[in-house]
């Protein structure tokens, strides 16, 4: 006998109803193929079932595919984890298919670039060498980023195109066709780069200099409303591993554009991550779309998978 002055609820009356008059919102012609030997990375996607994230993935690549077609703009933000996991050669494919008009870079995303272009390698073991201070103190890396960006401020340039310059002089022949800043300045795609003060290491470098990191990274903010303007209308903007800096950047443009009078709107936003953080859905896959039109979506995985698999499927669907 139980001490509880509960006794459970009899369920001799509950109601049912045939399954078949319930339906369900996942039916039979959802489901994904089997997968074949040899198959082209298009008819996989097709292949997949036609629900939730795969539903999401074949609608960002329609869009970019749309996008090119109708020759609107295709921008790319980034966090430095994109480019030390090694993709700046798939990256460089896609511009030179057309899928990246723009790169929107934080700073850590040029310092690994730029790492990666003058001696082949980055991403230092920070346990091991914080505790004696000696996190970030690089010298070619703080004295040559601070050297380009002070001169490029004088000469009334932004940030990415002095980066893009000096790198592209600096980089050794080796490392250069790594170096996504060099293949870009190469191709005059443009680069724009956003950084917020002592957030990256070569700001605690004898050579930096506030005023010149400040005015080169607001030319590139006031840059990149320009360049968003194109995407009204059918263009892409991608976010791909920024949690905060690059959506509240990407969200102040759109206000601004459209703040002069612009029209922005029925375009489409992404946002790549391995986890989903509330500022990119919020500024870049939900906010943009208020009233305007355009759809955003979230796709979740590892960079180092998820764009490569994104590529090989839109060089397959060129052919």
């Amino acid at each position: 006998m139980s001490k509880y002055s509960y006794i459970p609820l009899d369920f001799e009356g509950l109601a049912t109803i045939p399954i078949a008059d319930r339906g369900g919102k996942v039916q039979i012609e959802h489901m994904g193929a089997s997968p074949e030997a040899g198959v082209r990375m298009g008819h996989w996607l097709e292949g997949l079932p036609k629900i939730l994230a795969a539903d999401s993935l074949r609608a960002v690549v329609a869009a970019l595919i749309e996008a090119k077609r109708k020759k609107r703009a295709i921008l790319w933000g980034m966090g430095g984890h994109v480019i030390k996991c090694g993709l700046a050669p798939v990256l460089t494919r896609l511009m030179d298919m057309g899928y990246i008009t723009g790169l929107v870079m934080n700073g850590a995303a040029t310092i690994h670039d730029f790492e990666i272009g003058i001696a082949g390698a980055t991403s230092e073991d920070v346990e091991s060498v914080l505790p004696d201070g000696r996190f970030g103190s690089a010298e070619e890396t703080g004295r040559e980023m601070n050297v380009a960006i002070r001169e490029g401020a004088a000469r009334g340039i932004g940030m990415g195109e002095a980066l893009g310059e000096a790198i592209t002089r600096l980089a050794k022949p080796e490392f250069a066709g790594s170096s996504l800043q060099v293949q870009a300045y190469k191709r005059n795609v443009p680069v724009t780069v956003h950084v917020a003060v002592g957030t990256d290491t070569p700001h605690t470098h004898p050579a930096a200099e506030g005023a010149a990191i400040g005015a080169a990274t607001h030319h590139d903010f006031k840059l990149f409303c320009s360049i968003a303007r194109e995407l009204d209308g059918g263009g892409v903007y991608l976010n791909v591993g920024s949690a905060v800096l690059l959506p509240e950047v990407f969200l102040k443009a759109v206000s601004v554009v459209r703040n002069l009078g612009y029209p922005l709107g029925n375009f489409t936003t992404v946002n790549f991550d391995f986890l989903q953080h509330y500022r990119p859905k919020a500024n870049v896959v939900d906010r943009p779309h208020a009233k305007s039109g355009g759809k955003g979506y979230s796709l979740t995985g590892h960079h180092e998978i998820m764009i490569p698999l994104l590529a090989a499927i839109l060089a397959d669907l060129e052919v």
